[in-house]
């Protein structure tokens, strides 16, 4: 078992095109906040960030099956473990920074942060952004799991079907920094939300199941 840095290390080398190894390991890192653990599986490698021990890892996982640290009997017993619990488990999509002035036309950064999107993203981001468009649409924009930044859109349904999803989605990555990459998280079921983004240059690059309080 390898140990490595910290999960924001690992997630800023994805960023950069460089992937934990496909060797069919298991990487321990420590929970990158208070606020959340989590299993993140990239192509032939597990990465657990929870505050564990990785004798208590290798105890529950069999021998063979490097990839039982995604299945329900360890996630279980990793929320007994921490006193969370799984929040979702997702796809997780990356994308560049764009710049082109015209991908957020029409887009205006709100003040009212009620909306049950921007109160969920608030629950698990930090310095949250959104914006709105003329049809209600949002781009909520935030620092998310180790530091990372994460978007997420709302499409109201009399809104949907007309490209808006894509549209939204493309405004994320301009609505970033130059040289930085923007996460979107999407349940794999979702299956509308993840052609909207693979549609704007988003790429799959691995999947987590977040442990939250």
């Amino acid at each position: 078992m390898l140990v490595m840095t910290s999960l924001a290390d690992i997630l800023r080398g994805v960023e950069r095109g460089v992937f934990p190894p496909p060797d069919l390991g298991l990487t321990v890192v420590p929970a990158p906040s208070e606020r959340e653990s989590c299993v993140v599986a990239f192509t032939g490698h597990i990465v657990i960030a929870a505050d564990v021990d990785p004798a208590w890892v290798t105890e529950r996982v069999p021998d063979g099956d490097p990839f039982a640290p995604t299945n329900p009997p360890f996630l279980a017993a990793l929320e007994e473990f921490t006193g969370r619990q799984v929040n979702a488990i997702d796809a997780m999509l990356l994308a560049p920074a764009l710049t082109d002035p015209a991908a957020v036309a029409g887009l205006t950064e709100l003040a009212d942060h009620d909306h049950p999107r921007v109160e969920r993203a608030r629950r698990y981001r930090d310095d949250v952004h959104v914006y709105g468009d003329a049809h209600g649409g949002l781009v909520v924009i935030g620092c998310g799991l180790a530091g990372r930044l994460e978007c997420a859109i709302e499409v109201p349904p009399d809104a949907r079907g007309q490209g808006n999803g894509r549209r939204l989605a493309l405004a994320a990555r301009a609505l970033i920094p130059p040289d930085t990459s923007i996460w979107a998280q999407i349940t794999p079921g979702n299956a509308a939300s993840l052609r909207t983004f693979l549609a704007v240059g988003y790429k799959p690059v691995g999947s987590e199941a977040l442990l939250v309080k």
